[in-house]
Parts: C-alpha cells; sequence; structure tokens
C-alpha cells in the first residue's frame, strides 16, 4: 500500500534551516508530483510546495526565495530545504501525492528562539 513517511522536523531558532524528507513506497514515484502541506495550530492545512514529475516546482509566496522543493527518485524521496526560518514557519509539515491524494503523517517543526 502506499505510505508516504516524513523525517527531519525538530526545534530551531529563527534563520535557523531544516531539511525534511518524505520516503514513499507502494507506488511508482518517479511518475508522480509531490508537495509539501504545512498545519499550524489553529489554522488550516496550507499549501507549501510542490514538484511535478518532471521537476518544475511552485511555491507559496509565504516561503518563496527561502525553500527549496527537490525529488531523488532513485531513492523514492521528496525533500524540503527550509532556510531562513521565521517563527511563523512552526507548523506539522505532510508531504502528499499530488494526484493518488495519500497523505504521511507529518513532521513536528517548531521555529523558536
Amino acid at each position: 500500500q502506499v505510505q508516504l513517511v516524513e523525517s527531519g522536523g525538530g526545534l530551531v531558532q529563527p534563520g535557523g534551516s531544516l531539511r525534511l524528507s518524505c520516503a514513499a513506497s507502494g507506488f511508482t514515484f518517479s511518475r508522480y508530483g509531490m508537495s509539501w502541506y504545512r498545519q499550524a495550530p489553529g489554522k488550516e492545512r496550507e499549501f507549501v510546495a510542490s514538484i511535478t514529475n518532471g521537476a518544475y516546482t511552485t511555491y507559496a509566496d509565504s516561503v518563496k526565495g527561502r525553500f527549496t522543493i527537490s525529488r531523488d527518485n532513485a531513492k523514492n524521496t521528496v525533500y524540503l530545504q527550509m532556510n531562513s526560518l521565521k517563527p511563523e514557519d512552526t507548523a506539522v509539515y505532510f508531504c502528499r501525492t499530488v494526484t493518488l491524494g495519500y497523505w504521511g503523517q507529518g513532521t513536528q517543526v517548531t521555529v523558536s528562539s
């Protein structure tokens, strides 16, 4: 069955960096677009970034220039490199298959001094 397992979250100071990973299994990873979403406490889940099977990327305005999404089809993994982190980036981050509609369990990112 389809599985998406996120990792790499944690506590980081403002201005710091983290790299999230999402390991996928149960489907032909290279054929599908992947995306990252996040959900802060008391807020709705929101789009962060996506990457097509051809590696075309899109970003939310709030993270453009600070976050980079990438994929390694040999490892069935999608990444989210997050730089210049701000307290408002604090959220649970989820990966998702764009068309299959599966979600991972999420990984917590906390940006605080």
